[in-house]
């Protein structure tokens, strides 16, 4: 009994240090592998040579623990936005909004690590930008910004990719995306405006005038002619065509007067005798004797006969 209980123990002993065994051989192994994941790339830092000049693909790798160390970096394109207040060439101040996208270089990748760490972008970009910024926007006037935007970032590009490429970083696009004025240029941009708008006005009328002056000298022109040509008329054939413009309008005043209900006339003196005993009729009326149809007739008779008279 007493053998068969040592045996026991020295079983449990035995497999307890195979388990202890196994468990630090799998700790070491576990401390020895790390994982390199889609888009991102790594660098070794060793206590005895510092950071490796090696930079390590996706996957699963080894190390030597406490000896070396992963530091793992994003290498997919991200972007970034920040925001200047530049004074302009004519000295007017604009804020604009600039976002780039950026990626680090990965065959510079130790070197970025070296010198700027892990927040490389954001240590870098804010600060050339700002840079780029007020040296590019200063070349321009305000009203320079808009007209000649893409020439604007143009130049901010260019500056912007040669700037970043000192610190082994890539920016795949820059882009201003707000462009704003300060208040005075805003309200001199809008004055100006409604002066132009007021000299198109002011132009548009002188242009209508000059069109009403021109239509009256036209109309002046043909009346001219007009009388000329009355006048030659006149001086070959006689005083016809006057005559003729005389029986024209007493028909066209014949014509108004007949139409008029409440016009009538009465000549004076003795040719109120030709009237055909209007003034009896007219009495007859008003005493009741004569009926309305014979005091019309009489009156469009003297109505006529004073026409006939005119005209002759």
């Amino acid at each position: 009994m007493s053998g068969g209980g040592q045996a026991a123990v020295s079983f449990l002993t035995k497999l307890a240090k195979v388990a202890a065994g196994l468990g630090l051989t799998a700790s070491a192994v576990s401390t020895s592998l790390y994982t390199v994941d889609g888009g991102q790339r790594a660098v070794i830092f060793d206590r005895f040579q510092g950071v490796l000049p090696a930079v390590v693909s996706e996957g699963t790798h080894f190390l030597v623990p406490w000896l070396q160390k992963p530091f793992l970096f994003d290498i997919r394109t991200r972007p970034h936005s920040f925001s200047s207040t530049s004074g302009t060439k004519d000295l007017q101040m604009v804020s604009l909004t600039l976002r780039v996208l950026a990626r680090p270089d990965v065959e510079r990748l130790p070197e970025i690590f070296t010198n700027l760490g892990l927040d490389y972008d954001d240590k870098v970009l804010p600060s050339i930008g700002n840079e780029v910024l007020k040296a590019v926007v200063a070349q321009f006037n305000a009203d320079q910004l808009l007209t000649d935007r893409p020439h604007v970032s143009a130049l901010v590009r260019e500056a912007l990719v040669r700037r970043a490429g000192e610190f082994n970083i890539v920016l795949d696009d820059v882009a201003i995306t707000h462009l704003a004025y300060g208040h005075d240029f805003a309200q001199a941009v809008e004055k100006k405006q409604v002066a132009q708008q007021e000299a198109e006005r002011s132009r548009f009328l002188v242009a209508r005038a000059e069109q009403e002056r021109r239509a009256a000298i036209v109309r002046a022109e043909g009346e001219s002619e007009s009388a000329r040509l009355i006048s030659d008329a006149t001086a070959l054939v006689g005083n016809g065509l006057i005559e003729l413009r005389r029986i024209e309008a007493a028909k066209e005043i014949a014509g108004v007067i007949a139409r008029s209900p409440n016009v009538s006339y009465i000549p004076s003196g003795n040719n109120g005798q030709m009237l055909l005993g209007l003034s009896t009729a007219r009495d007859m009326v008003l005493n009741g004797y004569c009926s309305e149809a014979t005091w019309f007739l009489n009156y469009w008779f003297h109505l006529l006969f004073f026409l006939i008279k005119v005209l002759l």
